[in-house]
């Protein structure tokens, strides 16, 4: 891709960001309109809980696959393609007239979704490719994640309180539309020198394990043990092919190798923590603060601009500061914050005060504001530039398949203590306290791994892990020209 001037890199950043912005609003946007959608569509809990992980399963599945094929038949024709189908999939989802409807629509908008984030990021790689540039891109890149998840509930509890919950999905239409003409006009083609082979056994098995695992997750509490195991011994299998599969396989979908990097192996730990956190945060406080306390969607969503607002102002300062410090100053506040927010929630009782409420959703703003930024540049950091864009799409991966978790495991928690019981307080106190201290371990790993996988023994692995990737590339290329 020939070299752009610094305001046309600057204008494709933005473009990228645009597709990212609807995407990760797409994630949160959602959790202030289940109550309304609840009532409208006569959903249960476990009904809730797919209308947001269909979406964000189908997303982890598929993201590999979206930045592999991307490299293969060029980058701006399959970011353009997923922009056309993630704004169709958002128009039906907006006139489903079911739940079952709705959740299917859901996973079309996914698969446009999956074309988006990791083929942007590696136009991002491709289009900065001066080192400490590239961070500050990137740090951008994180802030805007940070700020559009944070955002989610605001803007969702307007539109559901004004227009109703339909009207969440029409805000991404024109950001779509704008998106598909700007990279029309402004975004270079681009190819990987040497594009990856598909690995269709390895995507099946992802597929399974990711698929498996919610559904075994979410049904756990209404479903028999008889209805559920075959779901995990499924998994389980999934899991243990991929482990034996991938490895043996030249170009495989994940190249396990990467995991000898300390760093990587951390952020992709710290992604799923960091972002089940924030699935299971969002999910509890959406349900209390609306079937509960009894507020609209509007009001509900005011009440999270406690957590949104530290994550608007926290998420570029976290981007700046990976760019000049790197990554373990931000990955120790936002552990710090996450666990503290959560311990009040679990051991004190946080819902029972406005003070205390208002406190926990402070630290937790923080802390997700500071999590997103270090994730992305330490997973590509030290990698190979041919290697970047796997490397973020396993994050963006992680990033997905935590935060289904994250809805799954607690959403399931909750299922079981509420039971037939109904959304009284005591009772959803007590059905919410064991899901709260899930999340405060989710806030604890990210401490731990913040801070053993971005010192001076990581960053040597990171450099081992490069170069041997590096001669890898060196050989395989020899081998082709030969």
């Amino acid at each position: 891709m020939p070299e752009l001037s610094h305001r046309r890199r600057l204008l494709v950043l933005a473009i990228c960001c645009m597709s990212l912005l609807i995407v990760s609003l797409d994630n949160t946007v959602l959790n202030v309109a289940l109550p309304s959608l609840q009532r409208d569509l006569h959903a249960s809990t476990s009904g809730l809980q797919w209308t947001i992980d269909a979406y964000t399963l189908v997303l982890a599945a598929l993201l590999m696959l979206s930045g592999s094929t991307a490299d293969r038949i060029g980058r701006k024709r399959v970011f353009m393609t997923g922009l056309v189908v993630f704004g169709l999939g958002s128009l039906l989802c907006s006139l489903a007239p079911s739940l079952e409807l709705l959740v299917v629509f859901r996973m079309v908008q996914a698969v446009g979704g999956s074309m988006l984030n990791p083929v942007a990021m590696s136009i991002i790689t491709n289009t900065f490719t001066d080192p400490r540039e590239r961070a500050r891109a990137i740090g951008v890149w994180g802030a805007v994640v940070g700020i559009s998840m944070a955002a989610g509930p605001l803007v969702g509890g307007v539109l559901v309180e004004s227009v109703g919950w339909r009207s969440i999905f029409w805000i991404n239409l024109p950001v779509a539309l704008a998106a598909v003409l700007l990279t029309l006009r402004f975004v270079p083609e681009s190819r990987a020198p040497r594009a990856r082979r598909p690995d269709p056994v390895g995507q099946v098995l992802v597929i399974a394990l990711f698929g498996a695992l919610t559904y075994a997750i979410i049904e756990a509490p209404d479903a028999s043990l008889g209805e559920v195991l075959p779901f995990a011994a499924v998994a389980l299998a999934a899991l243990l092919g991929l482990a034996w599969y991938e490895p043996r396989r030249a170009e495989p979908l994940i190249d396990l190798r990467f995991f000898r990097s300390a760093p990587f192996s951390g952020a992709t730990v710290i992604a799923v923590c960091g972002f089940a956190a924030l699935g299971g945060f969002l999910f509890l406080s959406t349900l209390y603060l609306q079937n509960v306390r009894g507020l609209d969607a509007l009001h509900a969503g005011l009440w999270m601009l406690p957590m949104a607002a530290p994550t608007i102002l926290c998420a570029p300062l976290s981007g700046r500061l990976v760019g000049s410090r790197g990554p373990r100053l931000p990955l120790l506040i936002a552990g710090c914050a996450i666990t503290l927010s959560a311990v009040l929630f679990a051991a004190f009782e946080a819902e029972t005060s406005n003070a205390t409420l208002t406190v926990g959703y402070v630290l937790f703003g923080i802390g997700f504001g500071f999590v997103n930024a270090p994730i992305t540049n330490t997973a590509v950091s030290g990698m190979p530039r041919a290697q970047a864009g796997v490397a973020a799409a396993v994050a963006s991966t992680s990033r997905q398949l935590g935060q289904t978790l994250g809805v799954a495991v607690v959403g399931a928690v909750l299922a079981s203590g509420v039971g037939s019981s109904g959304y009284t307080k005591d009772t959803f106190l007590a059905a919410a306290r064991p899901g709260w201290w899930v999340l405060v371990a989710c806030g604890a790993l990210v401490l731990v791994l913040g801070a053993v996988t971005s010192g001076r023994w990581a960053r040597r692995t990171a450099r081992a892990t490069a170069d041997r990737l590096q001669e890898n590339e060196v050989r395989e290329a020899a081998g082709v020209g030969a």
